[in-house]
């Protein structure tokens, strides 16, 4: 969720205005998301790169987080929304984990879309986190090294069960990964977006979406190969 400060400095105000903006959007994308029939939604809400930033507005997106934790549960409980957070939840400050657990716990037994909060998240630091866990299996005798494959080590990051992303969504324009999972997003579409996401809302969602819906995954292969795809040889 990229642009805030850029979003808030352009209009002379201060970048910490610019997360607070940034919370709208958190909510009409979530709201519009579950309306949609979306299984997951994934936000990027706090890197582990983000802990490098100035102390003050490290603490002040920790006091916003808090607080979005517990103004939004009843956005999300008349949603449906479950809500889940991914990464090295035990950096947060105590008070904001606190409030993330009561939001998990509330949301638990809803039965719509999963909104996966990623933070303090690194996905090279999750890859390493499950390496960690896989060996100390192997050393314990509780895995045979024999069996590791691909799902084995799907296994061990942060969150197991969500199947990996469709579509992936840059906003302000930036062209990189940044650290976002890795692993997952191996056959994600991209869509890239000039807008700051204070401004990212339904419109821009739908523009993402139907840029998605226009392309043809292969994941490899021919696209004859896909039950239901175009035949490519009849133009």
């Amino acid at each position: 969720m990229d642009g805030n400060g850029r979003w808030a400095e352009e209009r002379g105000m201060r970048r910490v205005q610019g997360h607070r903006a940034g919370v709208r959007a958190v909510r009409e994308v979530t709201t519009e998301c579950a309306r949609m029939g979306v299984a997951s939604l994934t936000l990027y809400a706090f890197s582990a790169e983000n802990w490098k930033r100035p102390g003050r507005e490290v603490r002040y997106l920790m006091r916003l987080l808090r607080v979005f934790l517990v103004r939004e549960r009843r956005t999300l409980m008349d949603n449906g929304v479950r809500l889940r957070g991914i990464g090295r939840l035990h950096e947060l400050p105590e008070a904001a984990l606190r409030e993330l657990r009561r939001t998990e716990e509330l949301t638990r037994e809803n039965d719509g879309m999963l909104l996966r909060l990623a933070l303090s998240y690194g996905s090279r630091a999750e890859i390493a986190d499950a390496i960690r866990s896989l060996v100390l299996d192997v050393r314990s005798g509780r895995l045979d090294p024999e069996s590791i494959d691909e799902e084995t080590l799907r296994r061990y990051l942060y969150d197991a069960e969500t199947p990996d992303p469709d579509l992936v969504i840059r906003t302000a324009g930036e062209m990189r990964i940044s650290n976002f999972l890795l692993w997952q997003m191996s056959y994600s579409e991209l869509h890239v977006t000039e807008v700051c996401w204070p401004d990212f809302g339904r419109r821009e969602l739908l523009e993402a979406m139907r840029s998605y819906a226009a392309r043809k995954r292969k994941f490899g292969g021919l696209l004859s190969e896909s039950p239901g795809a175009l035949d490519p040889t009849r133009g």
